[in-house]
């Protein structure tokens, strides 16, 4: 009898702590996914501001569409966890954007710079909604 309760704890035990891993191998899993895409947001905004108050510097704007067009297609082949995978297509729609206002800048279109750089925006915040919405809010770089 006591053998029997020893093996049920055991196997109690064992149970708890496979699925305790399950749980925290998900929160990583969706932890570093948010910790990449923060990362792609945060530059991207970033490097769309500057060139916006550069918008004259050619050069600028060529080596800034060439860091815009990495960064689209890191996004494209990072890992999307299912737990936001419904977000993840508006994170490429905002990274597309601030891609196509870094070339109209190399174009030397102010005009189309400035829609792109709107519709980027939008896209963000749907992202960042749908992020909250599941329960993964994008982590603040720091």
């Amino acid at each position: 009898m006591i053998k029997q309760k020893t093996l049920v704890r055991r196997w109690a035990l064992a149970l708890v702590l496979a699925v305790g891993a399950t749980f925290v191998a998900t929160d990583s899993w969706a932890g570093s996914y948010l910790d990449r895409a923060a990362l792609l947001v945060a530059h991207a905004n970033q490097e769309s501001a500057y060139l916006r108050a550069r918008l004259s510097d050619d050069e600028l704007a060529k080596m800034l569409h060439k860091m815009a067009v990495a960064r689209v297609g890191a996004a494209k082949t990072m890992n999307v966890p299912k737990e936001v995978a419904q977000a993840h297509p508006h994170l490429l729609l905002m990274l597309e954007n601030h891609e196509r206002a870094a070339e109209a800048a190399v174009d030397g279109s102010s005009q189309r710079f400035l829609v792109y750089q709107r519709r980027a925006r939008h896209e963000e915040s749907i992202f960042r909604g749908i992020l909250k919405q599941l329960g993964w809010p994008l982590p603040k770089l720091e």
